[in-house]
């Protein structure tokens, strides 16, 4: 237990005055661009759409409001190998618990997974089985949210994280086994933990399914691979193909290439900041044109509060980089590479092209994908987007239940 500080210091959070005041004062004195010919927000985020969010960030949005809610569950920080990792907990209450760790993704934070976090602890007031009751732990990733600052780690990804959760789990928390859950970044993570500590895990639930490689190579951050679309593709898959690319090109060759440069613009400007974000918001969530069917402009700026005072853009977008940096290696030779039991759950919105979602699980199954993973429970979604326990919680809970039934 070296370098593990076991003695589990209670957070409640709370952003002081002069923070708040500052980020309101940079908010008033933004310089915006002119934004000319972008009404259909072809060349990025409508300057129409995200002035209506910061006037409302300005004038109505109440920190305080979000911070009464975030605390009514307990908090605390530690310290494990000189790495602050905060963390949100709800007790489980049923018979026999089994403890749970929840890990986000980006642009996420520990509060994308509020939606589910009291049916997972607490399921018989839910309509649930109280013998299914996880006692649930919610981290924010190092360099995310309140794990920061970390001014002397700057090559934390997500196969490091993996390693600090077991010891979360295991050596402050007391846990001999535990499960697993994440999705986006958090995927990975938690499928680390299947691989390298799966003797640990009941069982691993997952928002995706990609290989632990998936940032390894020269051109990570380049979804064609560098080979141009066939000329003969379907037209539908030749669109696809052209939304996906929309989608997440620039946020993968930004964040793996330059996360750096980036961020001086977004550390000093919280509409910048947002900005950012929020485009991955709107794209990437199944929001029927509308990104308040999702996020209520409460909920996309308690996030945004939450990324802004921390000054947490940075090192939260350098994981990517850094998953790219120091690539993934194997802790064995063994298939699959996870063993831990894995349930995954995939989403219509997300679909790969030229895949629908009743052909979602028998073309992962085909894949080369499907070997790396011992998965025992797999479900495809027609709706849902990219944040699937804030899009459709009540099926990623009930996905979650199957995938540990019979593992506790």
């Amino acid at each position: 237990m070296e370098n593990v500080s076991t003695t589990l210091q209670p957070f409640p959070i709370f952003v002081s005055d002069e923070i708040l005041a500052d980020l309101e004062r940079r908010l008033r004195s933004t310089r915006w661009p002119l934004d000319i010919g972008n009404e259909d927000g072809y060349y990025g985020v409508n300057k129409g759409e995200l002035r209506e969010l910061v006037d409302y960030w300005i004038n109505a949005f109440d920190w305080r409001k979000s911070e009464k809610a975030i605390n009514a569950y307990e908090h605390y920080r530690v310290t494990i190998d000189g790495i602050p990792v905060h963390f949100m907990r709800k007790p489980g209450v049923g018979p026999n618990p089994v403890p749970l760790i929840l890990s986000h993704g980006w642009p996420w934070t520990f509060w994308h997974w509020k939606k589910v976090i009291d049916p997972l602890a607490d399921p018989g007031a839910y309509g649930g089985d109280p013998a299914e009751a996880f006692d649930v732990i919610v981290p924010s990733l190092p360099g995310f949210g309140f794990s920061t600052p970390l001014p002397n780690n700057p090559d934390i990804n997500y196969w490091k994280i993996s390693d600090l959760w077991h010891k979360l789990m295991t050596d402050v928390l007391g846990h001999a086994k535990y499960g697993a859950a994440g999705c986006d970044v958090g995927a990975l993570v938690t499928g680390q933990l299947g691989h390298k500590y799966s003797e640990a895990l009941y069982a691993i639930h997952i928002g995706s399914a990609q290989k632990l490689d998936l940032f390894s190579g020269d051109r990570a951050w380049d979804l064609s691979g560098g080979r141009p679309l066939p000329d003969n593709l379907p037209e539908s898959v030749r669109h696809r193909i052209l939304e996906m690319d929309r989608r997440f090109a620039s946020h993968l060759a930004v964040h793996v290439l330059d996360p750096g440069t980036l961020s001086y613009g977004l550390s000093d400007s919280p509409v910048g900041m947002l900005a950012w974000i929020y485009e991955r918001w709107a794209r990437w969530s199944d929001n029927k044109g509308s990104i308040e069917n999702v996020f209520s402009k409460d909920d996309l700026l308690t996030h945004a509060t939450i990324f802004w005072v921390n000054n947490a853009i940075e090192t939260s977008m350098r994981i990517y980089a850094n998953n790219n940096r120091y690539p993934w290696s194997p802790a064995h030779d063994r298939w699959p590479v996870v063993e831990a039991p894995t349930g995954i759950t995939f989403v219509g919105y997300e679909n790969p092209p030229g895949v629908t979602t009743e052909s979602r699980v028998p073309s992962f199954l085909e894949s080369d994908r499907a070997s790396w993973y011992n998965h025992v429970n797999i479900t495809a979604h027609e709706q849902g987007g990219h944040f699937i326990p804030w899009e459709i919680p009540d099926q990623w809970v009930d996905d979650l239940r199957r995938t540990f039934r019979g593992r506790r």
